[in-house]
């Protein structure tokens, strides 16, 4: 019925094929949501970090061909179902069925966020909002800084706040130079805690 299993950087998982489709719980790890379009063009639609659910989220076969997940992090663990067996567990079980319709509910909430701050914010506005959603939700606090294990390339960062990998670097130069953060491939040290709040 579900499937444990372990994927590593850089590793893909498709979500199946209509009656075969998957459902997956994100154990442990960070997962990246992208959409390829005929261009060859990627379009991240989402950063997931544990615990998350994603792939055929209305269980009836009906999802983004194109659309797939690959894991950011080493030794990233899902658990995965058939979306015809998950829905009859979420049948029998209405507990398991309320907390689905929960997670999807939020979900949908954090992509309304996202496409409100498209329309209404500037690229440096909606990186700032990255990153203190990125704190608070994978932060860990170090003295008086936020520390963020970076597991993302300034060209992922910009796929999700939809601009240029040029503009977030400078983005995060600015920042840097006024005193906000630092940043190296492997980490990202937020200075003065409560202006990330």
């Amino acid at each position: 019925m579900a499937k444990v299993r372990t994927i590593y950087r850089g590793e893909t998982l498709g979500y199946g094929e209509r009656s075969y489709s998957k459902i997956f719980l994100l154990i442990k790890g960070k997962i990246k949501i992208t959409e390829s379009t005929d261009t060859e063009t990627e379009l991240i639609k989402d950063i997931l970090t544990a615990p998350d659910v994603f792939g055929d989220l209305g269980l009836e076969g009906n999802f983004a061909m194109d659309e797939c997940a690959e894991a950011l992090t080493a030794n990233t663990i899902v658990c995965a179902f058939n979306a015809q067996d998950f829905k009859k567990i979420l049948q029998d079980n209405i507990i398991a069925a309320l907390n689905y319709a929960n997670t999807v509910n939020n979900k949908l909430r954090r992509l309304e966020g996202r496409h409100a701050d498209l329309v209404f914010r500037d690229a440096k506005s909606r990186l700032i909002r990255f990153i203190k959603n990125w704190a608070r939700t994978d932060g860990s606090r170090i003295g008086d800084k936020i520390v963020l294990n970076n597991y993302l390339t300034h060209s992922d960062i910009a796929g999700v706040i939809a601009t240029s990998r040029q503009s977030v670097n400078v983005l995060f130069n600015e920042l840097r130079d006024a005193g906000l953060l630092f940043y190296n491939r492997k980490c990202i040290e937020l200075n003065d805690p409560l202006n990330w709040n």
